[in-house]
């Protein structure tokens, strides 16, 4: 599956548009499953259903890159395990707005990230951050004086992780198999999760309350977020850089927003965006228009007439 920039772009903005469904697929979930709980069982899904589907690729895989693969998709398991429980336990100090702003904090730190590993970052990288920020920063003025410092270093600490996580993702991309990651870092997150729901619920599976709409709920994410968007996204990461794939996921918060004005109470919690929610979603705009756009041709036509001239 070859795919250029542009597409690679498109195909991560489908899957930020998947992966902000969350927050209504969640909805039908009882408060009482815990978040651990629901990892567990759709990341266990989604990598059985992603086997099933592709056992032969998956398997040829194992005996091209053996070891080696499985070694860094378990290091891609544990950083996604690590930011995501950081974000569990951080994002109680936050309602869902302004939580989800500061989610979108990966995209200032990852250019600081790929500096440390003293690789190139454009101009137009650190612009985006910089318009990422500005939008994190409006959104935070609102709640300015009630802002829970141990939440937010939390979310922070996540955020790096997560940058990470990226990073790694994007080589890993480019090196193995995209369902044979998709399954490979996804299982172990399964048992992981497994550890740490034992820990807090010892009766796991018990204390569920399955129903119809529970089943449904977590079959749908299972193949949806886990499974597809997973696997699109590696794809994806082929041909993107970590930098313009940060900054296309901070569009999630302009897809939960556009969710929780346009969807009934039924299914989600009425939006009450203010002004500094819109600022901080046109920043964010901004900061992808910024980061998408592509400045060389202009580059090229100004070295033209300079040449000419």
């Amino acid at each position: 599956m070859g795919m250029n920039k542009l597409q690679a772009n498109l195909c991560l903005l489908c899957v930020t548009l998947i992966w902000s469904t969350e927050v209504v697929i969640f909805a039908c979930i009882p408060n009482d499953v815990l978040p651990f709980a629901t990892t567990c069982i759709t990341s266990l899904t989604g990598a059985v259903l992603l086997f099933l589907g592709f056992f032969k690729r998956i398997i040829a895989a194992f005996r091209q890159d053996g070891l080696k693969l499985v070694r860094d998709c378990l290091l891609l398991s544990v950083l996604d395990c690590s930011y995501n429980v950081m974000y569990i336990y951080g994002l109680d100090d936050f309602d869902v707005s302004t939580g989800a702003f500061t989610l979108s904090m990966t995209a200032v730190v990852l250019p600081v990230i790929l500096l440390m590993k003293k690789e190139n970052v454009d101009i137009k990288t650190w612009i985006s951050a910089g318009l990422v920020l500005a939008g994190i920063m409006f959104a935070l003025a609102r709640n300015l004086f009630d802002i829970s410092i141990p939440g937010l270093l939390l979310i922070f600490g996540g955020c790096i992780i997560r940058a990470v996580f990226i990073v790694r993702l994007n080589h890993y991309a480019r090196k193995y198999d995209a369902i044979a990651i998709a399954f490979s870092y996804t299982l172990p997150v399964a048992f992981i999760s497994f550890i740490i729901w034992v820990i807090i619920q010892p009766a796991t599976f018990a204390a569920i309350p399955w129903n119809k709409e529970v089943i449904a709920s977590l079959f749908i994410y299972s193949y949806f977020v886990v499974a597809l968007a997973k696997s699109l996204n590696i794809f994806a990461q082929r041909r993107a850089t970590p930098a313009s794939a940060t900054i296309i996921y901070s569009c999630e918060i302009i897809f939960s927003l556009i969710w929780g004005l346009t969807l009934p109470e039924s299914l989600i919690d009425p939006a009450a965006p203010d002004a500094f929610t819109f600022i901080g979603v046109a920043f964010i705009v901004l900061g992808n228009m910024a980061q998408l756009a592509d400045f060389s041709k202009l580059k090229r036509r100004k070295e033209a007439q300079n040449g000419t001239s």
